[in-house]
């Protein structure tokens, strides 16, 4: 799978730290910034890029499997910002059980992580599952996505 990751001087470490571990695990991965530790940087840079690149690679190719992974100190601002590019659907991991309904229900194609708030090895859980499931594709959850697409237009 494709996967795009980002993050801000917050999520710096972890987001250098998750790169060889998912490629490691047979993912092609896109690091799409901050590419150095830079104490004044914006996490929107890195949130847009990666929904941006997330958004055009399942637009243009029909049945490619590209995710993204965004990181930020409280994990808001980058899931506030990836949410504003069309087509993104981004959620807050905050664990397990919440980032596998968040697949399965809403179709989640960005994950994103609080750095102040959460370790590594919770964090590398949370992928797996982001990644091993799929959308459950039952009629209510395809509706209710429908009804965010027509808005999103």
């Amino acid at each position: 799978m494709k996967l795009y990751i980002g993050a801000d001087h917050r999520g710096y470490q972890l987001k250098e730290s998750l790169k060889p571990w998912l490629s490691g695990l047979g993912h092609e991965v896109a690091d799409m910034g901050n590419t150095k530790l830079d104490p004044a940087d914006d996490f929107p840079d890195f949130a847009f890029a990666v929904a941006d690149a997330v958004a055009k690679a399942v637009s243009s190719t029909p049945g490619v499997e590209a995710r993204g992974i965004v990181i930020c100190g409280s994990g808001g601002g980058v899931t506030i910002t990836a949410n504003k590019v069309k087509g993104i659907r981004c959620v807050l991991g905050m664990n397990v059980e919440d980032v596998r309904h968040n697949r399965a229900h809403d179709d989640a194609n960005v994950l994103a992580f609080a750095a102040n708030f959460t370790n590594e090895s919770d964090v590398k859980a949370m992928i797996k599952v982001f990644l091993a499931t799929p959308f459950d594709g039952g009629e209510k959850y395809v509706r209710r996505l429908r009804k965010i697409k027509e808005r999103e237009t």
